[in-house]
C-alpha cells in the first residue's frame, strides 16, 4: 500500500469529513444548501477534494433522472455524498460536474479561529478544545 497524500485547504470555513477530519471543500465552493441526501440535508459544491469516486450509474433522484457516482472520503472511505456526471432534464444541467455532500458527513473547520473541528448543526465539538460551535 502506498502513502496516502491528502490535500489541505485554507479559507474562512473548511468542511471536513465527520469520520476522520480530512478536508473536503471550502465554504466559498458552496452553490446551494437546499439539497436532500440519504441522511437528511445536504449541500451542493463546485469543488471537492480528498474524495474517491465510485462507479457512475443512472439514478432517479427527487429532481429527475441523473447520472451520478457516490463519493467516499480518501482518508477513511466514509460515504460523504455523490457527484453529478449528467442531468437529463435541461433545467437540472447546472449540477453537472458538481458534488453533493451530506450535512451529517461533515464537520466545520475554521482555521481563522483555531485548529478545532466543529459539528455543523450545533451538536457540540467533535475534535479540539474550543467551545464555539459553527451553525449553518
Amino acid at each position: 500500500m502506498g502513502i496516502l497524500a491528502l490535500e489541505y485547504l485554507q479559507g474562512s470555513k473548511v468542511y471536513c469529513c465527520a469520520s476522520c477530519g480530512s478536508h473536503l471543500t471550502r465554504r466559498e465552493s458552496m452553490v446551494s444548501k437546499s439539497f436532500q441526501g440519504r441522511t437528511g440535508p445536504a449541500y451542493l459544491f463546485d469543488q471537492v477534494i480528498n474524495v474517491s469516486v465510485g462507479p457512475f450509474e443512472n439514478r432517479h433522484l427527487n429532481t429527475g433522472l441523473h447520472r451520478v457516482a457516490d463519493l467516499f472520503c480518501k482518508g477513511c472511505e466514509f460515504y460523504v455524498g455523490w457527484k453529478y456526471e449528467m442531468a437529463y432534464d435541461e433545467d437540472q444541467r447546472y449540477k453537472i460536474g458538481k458534488s453533493v455532500l451530506e450535512k451529517a458527513a461533515l464537520v466545520g473547520f475554521r482555521p481563522d479561529v483555531d485548529e478545532s473541528l466543529y459539528l455543523i448543526d450545533g451538536g457540540g465539538v467533535v475534535f479540539g478544545g474550543s467551545q464555539d460551535v459553527v451553525s449553518e
